[in-house]
This record gives C-alpha cells, sequence and structure tokens, in this order.
C-alpha cells in the first residue's frame, strides 16, 4: 500500500461517519468558510435548494448535501461511475435524480439542465490520473471548463459554484475567468486535502445576472 493509498485520519472518519470517501470533509470546509447554500448565500428564493452535483461518484458530496437538507432539496447528479452503495441508498427519493453518463454528452447535459435553474453547482470531478503532471492537469482542467460551462448554463443569478482543480498550467487563467462570471472568486485548499497533492478548490461566489 502507497503513502497516498493508505488511510489517514479523514479516510477513517469517513469510515466511521458513513461516507464513502474523505472528500466529504472538504465540502464541508467549503460551505463552513463560504456559506454556499445557506440562505444567506446560494438560497434567495422560495422553494426547495437546488443543487447540481458534477463527478458526483462514490457520492460523499451528495450524501452531505442530503443529510443536511433531507426534503428541503433537489439533488442532481450525475458520473460515469456508480454510487457507493452507502450514498445509492438515499438516492431513491423524488428529490433526487442521478444519471451515469458523460457530462460532456449532450444528452446528459440536456438531462441535467432541464432540472435546473440551480442555486449551486458544485464538481469534484478528477481524471484518470497519469503521473505526469502537465498531462493531469490538462485533463483536470478540461473537466473544470465543463464544470464552468454548466454553471454559465444552469445557475440562476446569484447562485455559487465550486470545482476542483489540479494546479499547472492555465489555471491562472481559469480562475480569471470565474471572477469575471461571478462577483467573488476564490481560491481554496481544505485541510482535508491531502499535502502532496497538487488538487485545489476554486469558487464563484454569487453568479453575476
Amino acid at each position: 500500500m502507497t503513502a497516498y493509498n493508505k488511510p489517514d485520519h479523514w479516510s477513517i472518519r469517513a469510515q466511521k461517519e458513513g461516507y464513502p470517501a474523505r472528500s466529504v470533509y472538504k465540502l464541508q470546509e467549503i460551505d463552513g468558510k463560504f456559506k454556499l447554500f445557506g440562505r444567506n448565500g446560494a438560497r434567495n428564493s422560495a422553494g426547495p435548494l437546488r443543487i447540481l452535483d458534477l463527478g458526483a461518484a462514490p457520492g460523499s458530496w451528495s450524501l452531505y448535501i442530503l443529510k443536511k437538507f433531507g426534503q428541503g432539496v433537489f439533488l442532481a447528479a450525475a458520473d460515469l461511475s456508480p454510487l457507493s452503495l452507502k450514498a445509492s441508498q438515499l438516492f431513491s427519493g423524488a428529490n433526487v435524480f442521478f444519471v451515469q453518463g458523460d457530462i460532456y454528452d449532450e444528452t446528459v447535459r440536456s438531462a441535467l439542465l432541464e432540472k435546473g435553474p440551480y442555486d449551486a453547482v458544485i464538481s469534484d470531478a478528477a481524471p484518470a490520473t497519469t503521473g505526469n503532471r502537465s498531462v493531469d492537469t490538462s485533463r483536470s482542467l478540461a473537466l473544470a471548463e465543463a464544470a464552468l460551462s454548466y454553471g454559465e448554463a444552469g445557475l440562476r443569478a446569484g447562485g455559487n459554484f465550486v470545482v476542483k482543480v489540479f494546479q499547472g498550467a492555465g489555471t491562472g487563467e481559469f480562475l480569471k475567468r470565474i471572477k469575471e462570471r461571478f462577483t467573488g472568486a476564490k481560491s481554496y485548499k481544505p485541510e482535508a486535502c491531502r499535502s502532496n497533492s497538487f488538487e485545489t478548490y476554486y469558487l464563484g461566489l454569487g453568479k453575476k445576472d
């Protein structure tokens, strides 16, 4: 077992608390710090909070949202892979819509955008890594660009956006694009990220009308 795959504090905690992956604590920290889903944050309208989770599998981010808001949220989610059993058990309600498919696929995109507009678009999607940093960064950036495209098309005015990126060539320009489309933009690395990882998260807060 490599040091990267060896369970650490966050992985052990996730297992104990019923989450399929440690990534839940990244979203929890971002939400707590930036109020992604609060009434003074993404949610400004009547009715259930509407959230789109891209790259959702194995399901930790979606589980966090469903546990926090229950029937007070409508959650749409998509991934190439199926959800873990822990997550899929909560995906049987009328307030949940999951598509197992490619977010680049126009059929998948149309199905997801039809469920909007959304109060928040979130993405923890990551490519299959090669070990070549420039290749991995390029693939990560392509996924982040796709997520931003969903945000541009599917977020209501004032909605929030968060996406994972592997830092490297082109990511600075990508953050500038987020700044153009939102009233606030941030780069933030949660504590639960591995110290040797070059991943971080870009946030767009308050989509411009």
